[in-house]
Parts: C-alpha cells; sequence; structure tokens
C-alpha cells in the first residue's frame, strides 16, 4: 500500500514495525516517530518481540525498527513474528516500510564511504542487492511505503509525521509538488496535472536559467491565454474535494503539477495553488522536485518555498 492510500491511525495504542533498506531512512523515521510521542525501540532482535508483548499494555503507540543486521533476523521470523503479535495481542501493529531506489543508495554510500552491512568486503551495489532480495517480502506486507530517494531527511519525517501522527488533533493537509515528467511521475501523489500546453520559458533565452519561483518567469507562464481557466479551475476543483476528503476522514492530500523539465510552468502552479490554498486557510506545504536536485539555485531565482501555512 502506498502512503496516498493509508487510512488515518486510530487513536488507541497501536504498534508500528519500522524496516527498509539500510540507507534509505529507518532511523530518521524512528526518531520521527518518538518525536510525535511513541514509544521507540530501534534495533530490537526479533526474539525479544514475545517478551515486549508479555508485559504490561502498552499505553500509548509502539514503534520498533526492526534492522536486517540483528542477529536473528530474517524473513521468515519477521513474517512469523508480525503473524504472531496479531494472534496474541489486540493492538494493531502496522509495517512501515522506508524505500530507496538503488542508485539513491548507491550514492548515499558512496558520499559517505561507508561499507555496505551486507556486503563488508564488497562494493555497495553488491550488498543492496542482497538486501533488496532480503526484503522484497517485507516490502510487499507494508502498510506504509514510503519512497525516500527524493526526500531530504526533514521531508522524510514530515511524510512520517503525516501518516503516523495520531489522529487526535489533527486536520487535513494539503502537499503540492512540481515535477518533470522525463524523470518519472513522483510516488503517493493523489492527484497529478500536466502543465505542458502552458507557454514554456525555456524558449525565452532571458528565462531559461531562471525557474517557475522568479517573477519574470511567473508572468511570463500567466500570460498565456489559458492559464487563469486552467489555475482558477484546478483551485475550483481542489477547494471542492478538500472538504469532503477532511470530512471522510482523509488527513492529508498530494498535489502534483508535471511538465517537461520540471523547472518552470509546473513551479508556477504548484506555487499559486499552495497560495490560494493557504489564503483560504488549509495548511499547505509545497515541494519542488526537480530544483531540490540542484545543488544550487539558478542565478537570479528567488528563494525556494519552505512552507505556507494556513488552517
Amino acid at each position: 500500500m502506498q502512503a496516498s492510500d493509508y487510512q488515518p491511525r486510530p487513536t488507541a495504542p497501536s504498534m508500528v514495525l519500522v524496516t527498509g533498506p539500510s540507507g534509505a531512512g529507518r532511523s530518521t523515521a524512528i526518531r520521527a516517530l518518538e518525536d510525535i510521542g511513541y514509544e521507540a525501540i530501534d534495533n530490537m532482535p526479533l526474539s525479544l518481540v514475545p517478551r515486549l508483548l508479555n508485559g504490561p499494555a502498552p499505553d500509548r503507540h509502539t514503534a520498533l525498527g526492526i534492522d536486517c543486521r540483528n542477529r536473528d533476523f530474517s524473513t521468515h521470523a519477521l513474517i512469523e513474528a508480525i503473524d504472531r503479535i496479531g494472534e496474541v495481542s489486540d493492538v494493531p501493529v502496522q509495517i512501515l516500510y522506508v524505500d530507496c531506489r538503488a542508485e539513491v543508495l548507491i550514492r548515499r554510500f558512496s558520499e559517505t564511504r561507508r561499507r555496505h552491512p551486507l556486503a563488508p568486503a564488497e562494493s555497495p551495489s553488491i550488498g543492496i542487492e542482497r538486501e533488496f532480495d532480503l526484503l522484497s517480502p517485507i516490502r510487499a506486507r507494508a502498510d506504509i511505503l514510503i519512497d525516500s530517494s527524493d526526500l531530504s531527511p526533514h521531508d522524510l519525517r514530515a511524510e512520517v509525521e503525516r501518516w503516523c501522527a495520531p489522529e487526535a488533533g489533527r486536520q487535513l493537509a494539503v502537499s503540492v509538488h512540481s515535477f518533470s515528467y522525463k524523470r518519472g511521475l513522483p510516488r503517493g501523489v493523489d492527484m497529478i496535472l500536466d502543465c505542458r500546453f502552458l507557454r514554456n520559458p525555456y524558449w525565452e533565452e532571458g528565462l531559461r536559467a531562471l525557474d517557475g519561483r522568479a517573477p519574470e518567469v511567473a508572468a511570463h507562464v500567466r500570460e498565456d491565454p489559458l492559464f487563469a481557466g486552467f489555475s482558477d479551475r484546478v483551485k475550483g476543483l481542489v477547494e471542492l474535494l478538500l472538504p469532503a476528503y477532511e470530512a471522510e476522514g482523509k488527513s492529508y492530500l498530494s498535489i502534483a503539477f508535471g511538465c517537461t523539465g520540471g523547472r518552470h510552468r509546473s513551479v508556477v502552479m504548484a506555487e499559486t495553488l499552495s497560495t490560494a490554498l493557504a489564503q483560504a486557510g488549509w495548511q499547505v506545504s509545497i515541494r519542488h522536485r526537480e530544483l531540490g536536485r540542484d545543488r544550487q539555485a539558478p542565478a537570479g531565482a528567488v528563494k525556494a518555498s519552505e512552507g505556507k501555512t494556513g488552517r
């Protein structure tokens, strides 16, 4: 199940098993859960899970970090432990799987110069492949799947909090993204809108090096005769849907705008919608996937929006 399919968590004590490939961000997820009130236990041997269940009944949510490096770890043992928890305990159990693309994991291991725990004397790519094979049955059973490939540690923490924070006191949060179709569709998005019919600033030499956050780029896109109608209809559709989703109990809605390069038209639309929703009182965050890949902002571009908060 993708994060976008996940239903809000109950307020009664529950248990989340956190796992995923080395380097994907499992420890970051555990710390995020601890910060929102979970009793967090990292690197817990599977053989100790029954003793935990036989102890006092939990009075708050629990998060267990499961690492394949533990001495008693095996795919079969973890699946058996999950099934056993369901049989002997009334505590709801879910699996949070923090995933990541292989090429991104290879880059992370290269940047940190760490050895992969499953290939200490070999290349990280070999260890990553072994770990993917080992964890694939667990990934298939995941209740929450978060892909950290394009997320910063801060973004990953925010994703974990959105899906795992206790339901009490929650309000629907909206996340607006921009992306490039050339780099593929973003994962876990509820609604995707194509902006490639709008005027493309890329073909204007003076605008090419900038991005959609720059006022002159935004003005160029908004001069397209179709922009106002498209923007107004998208805003109207989203404002119609948000109260219905909130009434249904949905805690999070993600909307993505795509264009060819993910730097101009989609960014303008994402900025426009997020500003309008924030002004209407909704809790909104914004993320420009392709701009996040840049090590430095393009010359002349305004600073990135880190989030807009309304209601």
